[in-house]
């Protein structure tokens, strides 16, 4: 029975949902694991039944060590990255104990866990089972991390000072990484951007992947006729790689009965109503602007943001999280819904998955997800990789809106 586990986080969810899914659809009886807050916050979201699984699809929890009152927002990400190979390590430890000696379900044969969740390794280990990491980044966005360890090497990082953001330091050339010519620091992977050699984000990353080098194969959302350069050039560090991307379409092929079709895992309540709005539009004539479900902005950016999305004439769908910003859709301004009627949108979620699927094509824009048009849409989500994948795929069809320069880039 395949283990699985995602980094607590709606973008990591989602990938491993579906991976897990496609499994599932190939026999193997399937646990998949939440944290205690996520499992709640879908319960929430969501009709309870959906989290009550499906006949060999099962639900479990762990705990991730922070307290019920922490939001668990990006703000709390270093906490979470102190707290989880302590706490959800004994915690995962417990329930393959629990379920090697339950009845009612097969005994664990192995473990697949997000990349940035490696601490499973060490619980894997003393249990004798194998384990695979999935990566859900890019393999652009992977090969970055997998140089966090030469640029700290190097004297990249740590930054020397602040300045070093706005000072041209970021369009310095990295010209030593293979499949990557050209490649500014400003396109790798945004953790290394601070000045102090202890940041828990970056040394997080950094040992999640010098985790996995130990493991000699991984799994990426990916396919080769995109990335081939840089997947070869990763097999230098992985023998064995397996791109079973893009999820996201493979997952329309599996036949599931309606019971598994509910199964999902959203922690936002979705707003349904989006779907009959799209159904009027025309085809590839709507901008979808999602800022995931982690990033903050200031109320500064988020009206830079509005007013520029109103000067492109387009008909759009803009999300905006209830806690994106302080006072939310509260300080869209009057003048702005005025523009913007009859072709804008705002909700607080949407049902994404639902959204992409035929016949609401349309053309998308996501700030913080990249996305791009086949007549379809294909989803990374990395809201620290958007630079390095936007770099090295430059000669595809992507739709690119710059609205302002406060992201850095």
């Amino acid at each position: 029975m395949p283990v699985c586990i995602p980094l607590p986080a709606q973008g990591h969810i989602n990938p491993m949902l579906k991976l897990a899914k496609l499994l599932h659809s190939r026999g193997f009886h399937i646990t998949f694991l939440h944290t205690v807050f996520n499992y709640e916050r879908s319960i929430m979201c969501k009709d309870p039944d959906s989290m009550k699984g499906v006949e060999n699809f099962i639900f479990e929890i762990v705990s991730d060590g922070l307290p019920p009152s922490n939001p668990r927002g990006i703000l709390d990400l270093p906490a979470l990255c102190v707290s989880m190979p302590i706490h959800c390590k004994n915690s995962f430890r417990k329930l393959i104990e629990k379920l090697n000696s339950s009845p009612d379900v097969p005994p664990v044969t192995c473990v697949v866990s997000d990349g940035v969740m490696s601490f499973t390794l060490e619980v894997a280990r003393e249990f004798n089972i194998p384990e695979i990491l999935f990566f859900t980044p890019s393999a652009c966005g992977m090969w970055g991390y997998l140089h966090y360890d030469e640029l700290l090497q190097r004297g990249y990082f740590p930054f020397q000072d602040e300045s070093c953001l706005s000072n041209g330091y970021l369009d310095t050339i990295i010209d030593w990484i293979p499949a990557m010519e050209g490649i500014r620091l400003k396109d790798l992977p945004t953790f290394i951007r601070t000045t102090n050699r202890d940041d828990i984000m970056f040394n997080y990353n950094l040992e999640s992947v010098n985790n996995a080098l130990k493991t000699g194969s991984i799994i990426l959302n990916t396919f080769d006729d995109l990335e081939q350069d840089v997947l070869d050039a990763m097999k230098s560090k992985f023998p064995d790689i397996y791109t079973v991307g893009p999820l996201s379409l493979l997952s329309e092929q599996i036949t599931c009965d309606a019971k598994m079709e509910s199964v999902e895992a959203s922690l936002w309540k979705e707003d349904d109503k989006c779907l009959e709005w799209l159904d009027k539009r025309d085809a590839g004539s709507v901008v979808y602007v999602n800022y995931g479900s982690l990033i903050i902005m200031t109320p500064k950016q988020l009206r830079e943001f509005a007013w520029g999305l109103a000067n492109s004439k387009y008909s759009f769908l803009w999300v905006i999280r209830p806690n994106l910003v302080n006072g939310g859709t509260e300080i869209i301004s009057q003048d702005f819904l005025n523009e913007i009627k009859d072709r804008g949108l705002i909700l607080d979620w949407c049902p994404q998955e639902k959204s992409f699927r035929p016949p609401f094509n349309w053309r998308v824009l996501n700030t913080l997800w990249v996305e791009f048009y086949f007549g379809k849409h294909f989803t990374w989500g990395a809201h620290d990789l958007l630079a390095i994948f936007c770099r090295t795929t430059n000669e595809l069809p992507l739709l690119v809106l710059k609205v302002g320069d406060w992201s850095g880039d």
